[in-house]
């Protein structure tokens, strides 16, 4: 398949601190990534200057071989990026169908698509944003992100403080949109165990630096390694 992006030699970070350094990794398209490390390892940055909110430093960053370290912010959802924050940043003022709405593009990803795969949305359209439980909040942000069309969707850890109903729900979404080929997807999460599973790549952080790049299936094997970068490998 094409190669969507590539990132060689990185280093970023936030004015005079560097919090990224020399990374390297492919991404195809329809190609999905777990990007994984313990809190405060760099994964968050690694996102936000993908999407242009921390000071580049040095390398090359490329998308669909357009050197992405050269357009504005604003202009890369334009491209094609999609950003799902931690802070999920939906609108509270407006319903859920206009959160879903206002944001819409042209694409595979569209309203009816988006209630098929959360019904709870579609049974609370009418809803304020600020009247949803957290984990439907999250269920929004992810959903308003597909209305975008993203040919690269990041998520920065979707499932994090949710009950585990809520949690499990969104796995099964998640390992769908994986599954269904519209675009790539960059995920951060704190569980490796629930995302390698459904991601082809893995991508390791330690101190801002990639301590392993490889395939998520040879990384969930790996106990010992997993043990020693995150902490997981008994469980």
């Amino acid at each position: 398949m094409a190669e969507l992006l590539q990132l060689e030699g990185v280093w970023a970070g936030y004015g005079e601190a560097v919090v990224l350094e020399d990374i390297s990794f492919t991404l195809e398209a329809g190609g999905s990534l777990a990007l994984l490390g313990r809190n405060g390892m760099g994964k968050s940055t690694l996102l936000a200057t993908l999407m242009g909110a921390t000071r580049f430093k040095s390398g090359r960053m490329a998308f669909e071989g357009r050197d992405l370290s050269v357009v504005a912010p604003h202009a890369r959802a334009g491209l094609g990026l999609g950003w799902v924050p931690q802070e999920r940043d939906i609108f509270a003022s407006l319903t859920v169908e206009e959160n879903l709405t206002v944001v819409a593009r042209p694409g595979p990803w569209h309203l009816q698509r988006i209630y098929d795969m959360f019904p709870r949305l579609q049974e609370r359209r009418a809803n304020m944003g600020n009247q949803l439980s957290g984990g439907e909040q999250q269920m929004l942000a992810l959903a308003r992100a597909l209305m975008v069309n993203p040919k690269l969707l990041l998520l920065d850890e979707p499932l994090e403080g949710l009950a585990p109903l809520i949690v499990q729900e969104l796995l099964r979404i998640i390992g769908q949109m994986l599954g269904s080929g519209d675009m790539s997807v960059i995920l951060v999460e704190q569980h490796a165990q629930q995302i390698l599973p459904l991601t082809q790549q893995a991508l390791v952080l330690e101190r801002g630096r990639a301590v392993y790049s490889g395939s998520s299936d040879a990384l969930r094997a790996d106990r010992s390694q997993l043990d020693k970068w995150l902490g997981v490998g008994s469980h």
